[in-house]
C-alpha cells in the first residue's frame, strides 16, 4: 500500500490500536502510538495525533489521558463493560441449543469487544468443552429464519427430527414437511422453542428449534391469530412445564412456608399466596396441567399438596400410582 494511502488510514489505525490494546491498566504513551503507526508505514507528528485523538473523542470514543505514571492514553468506557461481556459469555456457554463450534465463534467475537488485555480475563472462564450441546449446526441460522418469518407474517415448512436409539437425529414421519404458522420463540430450560399454529391439525404446538431442519419460508400469511392476540411469552413460561401443552386450569396448592422461594421463583411474585396457619401456605396459580407439572410436584415431595380442582387431584393420584406400579 502506498504511503499516501496509509496516511489516509491513520485515524483508523489509531482507533484500532487504542481499542485493541488499551484499558485502565494498560496505557499507550505518545511514543508507543508513534512507533505503532510507524510499523504500519505511517510517519506522524505528535500534533497530528493530538488532533486525531480529539476527533475520535468528538466521534464518541472515550479516550482518557492518564497523567500520572505510567502516563499515556487508554479507552475508558466501552460499548460493553467487562462484567456485561462475562454475562454474555456465560449465556453462550450454557446454551444447549448453540453448538460447541458456534459457541467458540461467538465467544471470540465477544472477546474482540473487550480489547486484547481484558479478553484474557474472559478466556479464563471459557469452559465449553464437554458441555451438553446440540449437534444441529443449523440452529444458529434457524433462529434467524424463524424471526424473519414471524416479523414477515409468513407460514413456514420444515422437517422435525427425533433421536433414534443409535443416537442419530432423523426426520419424523419419514421426512414429511410440517406446515406451521410461527408466532413466538421461547427460551425455556436452556432450549429454544418455536411456538406456532399447526395449520393442518388446527392447534397450537411447540417445537424444539434444534430439532428443526430445512426451514422454508412461504408466501402465505400466517394462521391462528386468535390464539395469539393476547399471548404473553413470560406469562406462558410460568404456566407451562417443560414446554408441554395441557389444559389451563386454576390449581390450588398447600405448601410448606419454607417453599416460598421455590414458589416465587417458578411462578413470579404476582402469584396468589396466603397463610393457612401452622406453617402452611395456600397458593392459587394458573397452570397448563401436564405430566411435566406432576413431575415437578413429585420432585418437591410431601411439602406440597394439590387440593383443587378435584379432577387435577385425581389425575395426580393416577400419575403417582402408575409410578409405584413399576416398583
Amino acid at each position: 500500500m502506498a504511503k499516501s494511502s496509509n496516511q489516509k488510514l491513520k485515524l483508523l489505525y489509531l482507533m484500532r490500536v487504542l481499542l485493541e490494546r488499551t484499558d485502565e491498566e494498560h496505557v499507550m504513551s505518545m511514543n508507543d502510538i508513534l512507533e505503532y503507526l510507524k510499523s504500519c508505514g505511517i510517519d506522524a507528528e505528535r500534533k497530528s495525533i493530538y488532533d486525531d485523538i480529539e476527533a475520535l473523542r468528538t466521534f464518541g470514543i472515550d479516550i482518557v489521558n492518564k497523567k500520572d505514571r505510567p502516563s499515556g492514553y487508554y479507552i475508558g468506557l466501552r460499548e460493553f463493560e467487562l462484567p456485561e461481556l462475562k454475562l454474555l459469555v456465560d449465556a453462550v456457554q450454557s446454551s444447549k441449543f448453540i453448538t460447541t463450534k458456534k459457541s467458540d465463534e461467538l465467544i471470540k467475537k465477544l472477546e474482540s469487544l473487550a480489547g486484547s488485555n481484558q479478553a484474557k480475563k474472559l478466556q479464563r472462564q471459557v469452559y465449553v468443552t464437554n458441555r451438553i450441546k446440540t449437534m444441529n449446526e443449523s440452529i444458529y441460522y434457524n433462529v434467524d429464519d424463524l424471526h424473519e418469518a414471524i416479523s414477515g407474517n409468513k407460514k413456514i415448512t420444515f422437517q422435525y427430527c427425533e433421536w433414534t436409539t443409535d443416537k442419530k437425529l432423523v426426520p419424523k414421519k419419514r421426512g414429511e414437511l410440517y406446515n406451521v404458522s410461527p408466532w413466538a420463540l421461547n427460551w425455556d430450560d436452556e432450549n429454544y422453542y418455536l411456538i406456532g399454529y399447526d395449520n393442518v391439525a388446527g392447534m397450537v404446538k411447540f417445537y424444539r428449534v434444534d430439532k428443526i431442519k430445512k426451514i422454508n419460508i412461504l408466501e402465505e400469511k400466517r394462521e391462528g391469530l386468535e390464539h395469539f392476540e393476547k399471548f404473553n411469552t413470560a406469562d406462558f413460561s410460568k404456566k407451562t412445564f417443560g414446554m408441554f401443552a395441557g389444559d389451563e386450569q386454576i390449581v390450588t396448592l398447600d405448601c410448606s412456608e419454607k417453599l416460598i422461594g421455590v414458589i416465587l421463583d417458578r411462578f413470579g411474585t404476582d402469584v396468589s399466596v396466603r397463610s393457612a396457619g401452622n406453617g402452611v401456605l395456600k397458593v392459587r396459580v394458573s397452570i397448563n396441567v401436564s405430566p411435566q407439572f406432576f413431575g415437578w410436584l413429585t420432585g418437591i415431595g410431601s411439602d406440597v399438596v394439590v387440593t383443587s380442582p378435584e379432577g387435577v387431584v385425581k389425575e395426580y393420584k393416577e400419575y403417582i400410582k402408575k409410578i409405584l406400579e413399576k416398583y
